[in-house]
């Protein structure tokens, strides 16, 4: 058992060590000052974090380790699938189910080895009542084509209202796949909890496009969540500039490679602009680029002047970048943290309203509450 620099705040997270084993902070942001406490510390290259009913958090390693943390240990879990190392894959999502409390069951996504290289894709699993291993792991998507090319895996999970999981994939560096409907790169998909295909996916007859697909043309979109409403936005990598907001709708088109807001790093145009007929615009773009990774849309419950904005974690520029969200019109409201922790690589909301983000540079796990 390895042990880490841990609190388990209740009633989130249960038990605590002493207040002195703790980094705390306080920032000023523009719902006041807020404290920011190093709950995790000790991590290898985390990059997904999420909260178990009744106490603990699980917290993937890129290397391949799944950790629950919980009474102050952190418990490497048994019964996770061999991942692909391979430049950016590994281990990379976790979400767990809203109904664990009954079905006990997580799911992974993870680059997959296959044919000499790697492919993305998403598993399920029951954990076990004592939280120490996977039982019954069944992969339920992988995609249709392997790549020795280690870039551009995506792998954010989304559990929609009604059950069915979005999964994002990225371009795995062959940009043109993108706009390909007979393979998976550059997609976000859709599938139901044991891996069939909704009915109501945009392509579930298969004629036009694989029946997983829900939208195509995504460069690699790190980051997925659900707005109050029950709608998936992602946010993506851009090349140099062009990372992206969007909110992906069932059979669009966002543009990869044919449409972009950066440029090749080369510095040559990519595609044939900004715009097409026929390909839809984000939300919001930045350029130059802030190397997005992890999204999430705020509640409001800790603090009700961030409601519904648009939290993004980046990995350039060591920061949580906040949007302010008025209908379909985003703007950048501030960058928290700035220079303050080292690539932000995750942000979630806590089941009590507390904000959480992992910074990779750190190896932690931050829990951001108000400071009064």
């Amino acid at each position: 058992m390895k042990r880490l620099f841990a609190t388990l705040a209740a009633p989130i997270l249960a038990a605590a060590l002493a207040a002195s084993a703790l980094a705390q902070d306080v920032r000023d942001t523009s719902a006041g000052p807020v404290r920011v406490d190093r709950m995790i510390a000790g991590l290898n290259e985390p990059w997904a974090i999420g909260f178990l009913p009744g106490g603990g958090v699980l917290v993937t390693e890129r290397a391949g380790r799944l950790l629950h943390v919980r009474g102050g240990d952190a418990v490497p879990v048994a019964g996770v699938p061999q991942v692909a190392q391979l430049g950016q894959g590994g281990l990379l999502d976790v979400v767990i189910a809203r109904d664990f409390a009954q079905s006990r069951e997580i799911f992974l996504s993870f680059a997959e080895p296959a044919g000499g290289g790697a492919r993305t894709a998403l598993a399920v699993a029951r954990m076990s009542q004592d939280g120490t291993a996977l039982e019954n792991l069944r992969v339920i998507f992988r995609m249709s084509e392997s790549s020795g090319r280690g870039q551009h895996f995506g792998s954010r999970i989304v559990e929609a209202r009604d059950g069915t999981l979005f999964l994002t994939i990225g371009d795995r560096g062959d940009a043109d796949e993108a706009q390909n409907p007979r393979v998976h790169n550059g997609k976000v998909i859709r599938v139901a909890r044991d891996g069939s295909i909704p009915g109501d996916n945009p392509f579930a007859d298969g004629a036009q496009a694989l029946p997983e697909i829900w939208s195509i043309g995504h460069r690699n979109p790190q980051g997925a969540a659900l707005d109050a409403e029950g709608r998936l936005w992602t946010v993506a990598h851009g090349a140099r500039g062009g990372d992206e907001v969007n909110r992906p709708e069932a059979g669009r088109n966002y543009g990869w490679p044919v449409i972009s807001f950066g440029r090749h790093y080369t510095g040559l145009r990519i595609g044939v602009g900004s715009t097409r007929a026929g390909m839809e615009q984000p939300l919001f773009y930045w350029d130059p680029s802030i190397a997005p990774s992890g999204m999430m849309i705020y509640s409001g419950r800790l603090f009700p002047e961030w409601q519904g904005d648009v939290f993004v974690g980046a990995l350039q520029y060591d920061t949580v970048v906040r949007l302010d969200v008025d209908g379909n019109r985003l703007s950048e409201g501030e960058r928290l943290f700035a220079d303050d922790y080292i690539r932000i690589r995750d942000v979630r909301e806590a089941p009590d309203g507390a904000i959480w983000f992992l910074s990779v540079g750190d190896g932690a796990a931050y829990r951001v509450t108000p400071a009064d």
